[in-house]
């Protein structure tokens, strides 16, 4: 079944959509992705300003685990005046890059989560305009739209229920949600070889997506 209106999929946060108006991509075509710079080059490791931090809660092994995670974003202050993020969330931010399914982030992923989340918390904090920490129902389905998503009013209320407390969404929750629309858009995005926004999944496969997430 396509998605509403043009069968096509959200965009990533702080990266520009490509297509028709307000930012619709146009029928069956996809947004750029995360990491696609036609022409560049990255720096070596050690000359980026995140390595050192980065092998400094990496540890032994050169990979960050969801309890590394959490220490370092309770440390770096990225949700602000917002609660941290809990245990839970960080597993889903690194399943959500974690292609091996090892449980653990590379230095590249690392990198790319924390650019997903400056979009993530700028968007958040555009529909938050009183700062409260929390978003309203429709405040939500905003920010999914502002994101690119173009969601059914069905898909967008089983979203809100799976994340408000009290009819409220915690920036943490809100984060979550971000996570899994991403890595199911991606995971779908991937077996869509027609960009038809319709895929035959094999129960497993399915199972592995929905599961991992």
């Amino acid at each position: 079944m396509a998605y509403p209106g043009y069968g096509g999929y959200g965009g990533m946060p702080g990266m520009p959509m490509q297509g028709g108006p307000m930012g619709v991509p146009l029928a069956g075509g996809y947004p750029p992705q995360y990491g696609a710079y036609p022409g560049t080059f990255a720096p070596p490791p050690s000359q980026d300003p995140m390595w050192g931090y980065f092998t400094a809660i990496a540890g032994q092994d050169g990979e960050v685990d969801a309890e590394e995670l959490q220490r370092c974003l309770t440390q770096t202050g990225i949700s602000g005046s917002y609660m941290p993020f809990s245990l839970e969330t960080c597993r889903i931010m690194i399943a959500m890059l974690d292609t091996d399914y090892s449980g653990k982030m590379g230095f590249n992923e690392f990198k790319e989560l924390f650019t997903a989340l400056n979009g993530w918390k700028q968007n958040f904090m555009m529909v938050d305009r009183d700062n409260s920490g929390t978003v309203e129902p429709h405040e939500l389905s905003q920010a999914i739209g502002n994101m690119g998503y173009r969601l059914s009013p069905q898909a967008l209320g089983c979203i809100i229920k799976r994340f408000s407390r009290g009819g409220k969404i915690y920036f943490d929750d809100y984060v979550a949600c971000c996570v899994k629309l991403r890595a199911l858009t991606e995971n779908f995005r991937r077996r869509d070889a027609m960009q038809q926004g319709a895929v035959n999944f094999p129960y497993d496969d399915f199972i592995t997506c929905t599961m991992a997430i």
